[in-house]
């Protein structure tokens, strides 16, 4: 729908589950989830690629004046970041409408969001883009509605009028629990949750007629327990759920509701044009006779829209964390996690490549993904060994490349790996290079003790079983590397990512596990995916693909056919299962961030501001 000034504005074309729950029986409000599928390739509009205007409109130009990471709204505070830049307040559009309830509704641009609160219509509010975060203009929205919004140090306090809570109720439905609140006006809460719990604050007092035991009474199908506690102009609910379910909590107009829906289908479909360059998508699609809920980000990579392989730390590459906290650090917008690492260790084991430096070389030959700017890619298997040649014209193979996976040989370990390397093996001998030199050769102690200094300028040879190697490197012996990069090509890719294997290739699927070096059991998995693919316009879309509404995750093949169903001529399976993170503007979109494993790497998105 074309979305042509600000302001209050009719939205004609509700998202289906809104239009089937508007003006329903507050007794029988009915879940209203009809799941869109959709089988078509998605183009990017060319407001994507008009970066300086849409990304920094004219207030994100004036100084930032306070900021913080913190909301308060009576008692209760929530972790919203905020900032303000001369008179005009925005907080973080992910976060606000995860813990104040301000529903975000589709769009198809990127500097004007519509979003729902109490009403029918859509207001749309300016956006601006700051450090990792879209933040969206409430100053002249929340002024209508009669808040304050009062910066205090990092804390931002919002007050706004209170209500009456008049009445409430619950009940089993066919795909969870709702429970209803009846407001006599619009009324501030806030929402915060954990894997299998949830707390509701809100601003308002406790009228005549309102029974907390009409909440709390009766067994429900994933709610398991309630309590319901009043005090001091507030009312808190607190909840317990099945790991399953995810709670969500909304609101509707006429008369005013504050609804909490407990379910397994936790999904709404969203199509938001979230910054230049990047679409926001998510809904369920059907492989067979089961639906899985598909979270998506497309990208038009672009000068200012552009994506890079990011790690846990900025000095090291050993080291996991949580993904969202990896794209906070690395001020990335966008990010997904990406290759496979050895969670005991805490080492990669896959390729990545960023501004055309290898920090980690490929394994086993599986598959990977490389890029540049100008949305050229190419996806294959990928190999990478180097030929160690002497002065003496002696040849050895030096199989990897700042690696986790190790076996007899030779590895490489750069400054990229960071200041010092530990050995991952027993019985290994440290080789250290200067200037193309051989200036060092120590036997180690045993696997993780000792750390062995990485020269900035050159490089170290670690050996495993493999002593007659080092009888021919001796100190002073002058060494050339040569490089062996299968298929060649991806040489001219400044970015590279892998994981494996690969999903579709020129169209159709192929998912062979095997074939890249994965076990029987890792092929016959049903799990979580994450994936990157590739679309015939020159477009990438990341994604992740959950279970399905009390059933199982998808298998390789499935999580292929998805992929062909999204569009993709190419895609690439990434790492899964628990450490399947999609995150958007500082928000895990697609799971609770609780749920969430740590990760070694992704890919993170950076929006580029206008000169």
């Amino acid at each position: 729908m074309p979305m042509t000034m600000p302001g209050k504005t009719s939205w004609k074309e509700p998202g289906p589950w809104l239009s089937s729950i508007l003006g329903v029986s507050l007794l029988s409000l009915p879940l209203g989830l009809v799941m869109a599928i959709e089988a078509a390739p998605i183009a990017l509009s060319a407001e994507q690629n008009q970066a300086a205007p849409k990304l920094v409109p004219a207030v994100a130009q004036v100084p930032i004046q306070a900021q913080g990471t913190s909301v308060t709204l009576g008692s209760s505070t929530v972790p919203i970041p905020w900032e303000q830049r001369g008179d005009r307040i925005g907080l973080a559009d992910l976060p606000l409408m995860s813990h104040l309830g301000l529903d975000l509704q589709n769009s198809t641009t990127s500097d004007q969001q519509p979003l729902i609160w109490f009403s029918d219509d859509a207001d749309f509010v300016p956006t601006w883009f700051s450090q990792g975060y879209r933040y969206l203009d409430l100053t002249a929205w929340a002024a209508q509605r009669g808040w304050h919004l009062v910066p205090d140090g990092n804390n931002l306090r919002i007050q706004g009028p209170s209500g009456t809570v008049m009445a409430g109720r619950r009940g089993k439905q066919t795909w969870g629990d709702r429970l209803v609140l009846d407001v006599d006006r619009p009324v501030l809460w806030s929402f915060d949750e954990d894997a299998t719990a949830f707390t509701l604050t809100i601003q308002a007092q406790a009228g005549q007629d309102f029974k907390p035991e009409a909440l709390t009474t009766g067994d429900g199908n994933q709610l398991n327990s309630l309590t319901v506690t009043t005090s001091g102009g507030q009312i808190q609910i607190r909840g317990t759920f099945e790991a399953t379910s995810r709670p969500r909590v909304w609101s509707l107009p006429n008369p005013n509701r504050i609804v909490i829906d407990i379910s397994q289908a936790d999904v709404i479909p969203r199509e938001i044009r979230w910054a230049p360059g990047v679409l926001w998508k998510q809904q369920y699609l059907s492989v067979g006779d089961r639906r899985f809920p598909v979270h998506q980000i497309w990208l038009s990579l672009s000068d200012s829209t552009q994506l890079e392989p990011i790690w846990s730390s900025p000095n090291q590459l050993p080291g996991i964390t949580p993904l969202k906290t990896m794209a906070a650090t690395n001020q990335a917008y966008v990010a997904i996690n990406a290759g496979f690492f050895n969670r005991n260790n805490q080492l990669p084991l896959g390729a990545i490549r960023r501004d055309n430096q290898w920090i980690s070389g490929p394994i086993l030959g599986r598959g990977a993904i490389a890029w540049n700017a100008q949305r050229q890619f190419t996806l294959s298997r990928l190999a990478l060994a180097h030929t160690l040649t002497t002065q003496q014209g002696q040849s050895f193979t030096v199989n990897h490349v700042n690696s986790g996976y190790v076996q007899a040989g030779i590895g490489l370990y750069t400054a990229a790996w960071g200041r010092a390397y530990t050995p991952i093996t027993d019985g290994e001998i440290v080789v250290t290079v200067n200037g193309n030199q051989i200036v060092q050769q120590t036997p180690a102690s045993a696997a993780g003790t000792g750390a062995y200094a990485i020269p900035p300028q050159g490089y170290l040879l670690v050996l495993r079983s493999f002593r007659s190697a080092a009888q021919a490197l001796p100190v002073g012996t002058t060494i050339a590397l040569t490089p062996d990069l299968r298929p060649p090509n991806f040489g001219n890719f400044p970015m590279a990512i892998g994981g494996g294997p690969i999903l579709v290739q020129n169209g159709q699927i192929v998912a062979n596990a095997q074939a890249e070096g994965f076990s029987a059991a890792f092929a016959a998995q049903t799990a979580p995916r994450s994936a990157i693919g590739v679309t015939p316009d020159g477009n990438l879309v990341l994604v992740a693909i959950h279970f399905s509404p009390g059933g199982r995750g998808p298998t390789l093949r499935e999580a292929a056919q998805i992929m062909q169903q999204l569009g993709a001529i190419d895609a690439l399976n990434l790492d899964g299962g628990n450490s399947t993170s999609l995150y958007l503007g500082g928000t895990i979109i697609n799971r609770h961030g609780s749920t969430v494993g740590r990760v070694h790497n992704g890919l993170g998105v950076f929006l580029a501001a206008p000169e």
